[in-house]
C-alpha cells in the first residue's frame, strides 16, 4: 500500500537489484530491451466480476471479523485462518485475497525464494518491503504459485498489491511500459486459473488496464483529488473499491461526512492504516 511519488518513465537510481533501463515502449527480457506489444488478454470466462454498488469489507489485520454484513471480504491470502475462510464461504461471502505482487516482504514464507539481485528500494514507509524486479522470471513464478495458493485456498478474486513500481523510487529502473506487460501478466494468469483480479491504484495506467481487470480498488483518492479519474472501470460496469483512512477511529465519521456523496460511484470505506476489523461504508 504506497503513494506513487510520480510518474519515473526514466529514472537512474541504483539500488541493491540495480538494473540497466529500457525506453518506454520497451521491456527488458534476458537482459536486452525489446519492443513491447500486448497480446489480447484472456477470456476470463465465469469469474466474479462486481458492478458498482457492491458491499465489502476489508481486513489485513487481527482476528477477522466476519459478521459484517457486506457481499465481498478482501483478507490476507497467507495469514488468514481456515476457519475464518470457511465462515465466510459458509455465509455465501465472495473471498478476495489480499498479496503484494511488487514487493519482496521480509515475513513472507517465500521471501527465500525470490533472487537477491530482484530486490531493489525498500518502500517508503514500510519497513522490511523492498520494490521487486516484475521482468524477472523467477519473480513471475513465484506470482504464479501465489496465484496457486488462492484457488487453493478458495478464495474467488485476487487483489495484487504494489503494481505501480515504475512509479516510485524503485532501484530497478522500471519503465511504465514494463509496468503495462507485467499488470497484464498477473490479471491473464488470474484469469487462467479462474480467479477475479483486480487493479490496485496506478492511476497512470487505467484505460490500458481496464479491459484485463474485473474490478479496481484506490486508497485516497478523495484526499487527492483523483477519484474522477476511476470513471474509466465505472462507465465499463465494474465496480471500484475505495478507502479513505483516519489516523483515530474517533474521526471516521467526520471523515465519512466529509466525502460520501463526493466520490460518483465508487464503494467507499472508511479504515484506519492498519486495515483492522473496523468498518464504515458510505450509504
Amino acid at each position: 500500500m504506497t503513494r506513487a511519488l510520480g510518474l519515473l518513465a526514466a529514472v537512474t537510481l541504483l539500488g541493491c537489484g540495480a538494473q540497466a533501463e529500457c525506453e518506454l515502449g520497451q521491456v527488458r527480457i534476458d537482459g536486452e530491451c525489446r519492443d513491447y506489444t500486448p497480446e489480447d488478454p484472456v477470456q476470463p470466462g465465469d469469474v466474479w466480476a462486481p458492478a458498482p454498488g457492491t458491499s465489502w469489507q476489508w481486513q489485513l489485520s487481527g482476528s477477522i471479523d466476519t459478521s459484517i454484513d457486506v457481499s465481498m471480504y478482501d483478507i490476507d491470502l497467507f495469514d488468514a485462518p481456515d476457519a475464518k475462510l470457511a465462515a465466510l464461504r459458509a455465509d455465501g461471502r465472495t473471498l478476495t485475497c489480499y498479496f503484494s505482487a511488487g514487493s519482496w516482504e521480509d515475513w513472507r514464507d517465500d521471501a527465500d525464494d525470490f533472487p537477491q539481485d530482484a530486490i531493489g528500494a525498500g518502500l517508503d514507509g514500510w519497513d522490511g518491503e523492498n520494490w521487486l524486479d516484475i521482468m524477472d522470471p523467477t519473480v513471475r513464478s513465484i506470482m504464479e504459485a501465489r496465484l496457486d495458493l488462492a484457488v487453493a485456498r478458495g478464495c474467488d478474486g485476487v487483489e495484487p498489491d504494489n503494481v505501480d513500481g515504475y512509479a516510485n523510487r524503485n532501484g530497478l529502473g522500471l519503465n511504465a511500459t514494463e509496468q503495462l506487460d507485467y499488470n497484464r501478466f498477473l490479471a491473464d494468469a488470474a484469469h487462467t486459473r479462474g480467479l477475479s483480479v483486480g487493479l490496485k491504484n496506478d492511476l497512470d495506467q487505467l484505460e490500458e488496464l481496464e479491459p484485463w481487470f474485473d474490478w479496481a480498488l484506490n486508497e485516497e483518492c478523495a484526499s487527492y483529488g483523483e477519484c474522477g479519474r476511476l470513471e474509466v472501470f465505472t462507465r465499463a460496469g465494474k465496480a471500484v473499491f475505495h478507502v479513505e483512512y483516519v489516523d483515530r477511529w474517533s474521526d471516521a465519521q467526520g471523515m465519512a461526512d466529509e466525502v460520501c456523496g463526493t466520490v460518483g460511484d465508487l464503494d467507499t470505506l472508511i479504515k484506519t492504516w492498519d486495515l483492522g476489523s473496523e468498518w464504515l461504508s458510505c450509504p
